[in-house]
């Protein structure tokens, strides 16, 4: 998790919302990424989904099968929808998202028995950490406007 942080710093840096993420496959590190949807004009460009692609890249598949995403922040309907398309087997995220996140605090999709992939999900690793880095992102953000 703490290389996603790293990375969520450099979101930080290029004036996007902090969040950063990795794929890890086999103890090694395969996928990086971090939010740049404001950067690249790319409404997709989350974390979770550069990661992915970086990973794809580095082991010439978009199935990521054996892999762990690690992501700072809770993701969205969109990444986890992405997250069963790529057959990541493990979810772990630091802080929950109150107003978008699909991990259980609007609406729980990986325990929807319906849906044809299920990952392991853990929350709440160092979720302090990653809910200051946001709050301060954002104070800092309505400060300047």
């Amino acid at each position: 998790m703490q290389f996603a942080f790293e990375l969520a710093q450099q979101a930080r840096q290029a004036g996007e919302v902090p969040v950063g993420a990795v794929i890890v496959q086999d103890g090694v590190i395969v996928g990086r990424g971090y939010n740049c949807p404001i950067t690249t004009a790319d409404p997709t460009a989350h974390a979770e989904v550069m990661a992915m692609r970086d990973a794809g890249q580095a082991l010439g598949n978009y199935r990521l099968l054996g892999c762990t995403l690690y992501v700072t922040l809770e993701p969205c309907a969109m990444c986890i929808g992405a997250l069963f398309h790529a057959r990541i087997q493990r979810l772990v995220f630091a802080a929950t998202d109150p107003k978008t996140g699909a991990c259980g605090s609007i609406i729980d999709l990986p325990a929807e028995t319906r849906l044809n992939h299920h990952m392991l999900v853990t929350g709440g690793v160092m979720a302090q950490e990653a809910s200051a880095m946001l709050k301060q992102f954002f104070a800092e953000r309505r400060k300047s406007q």
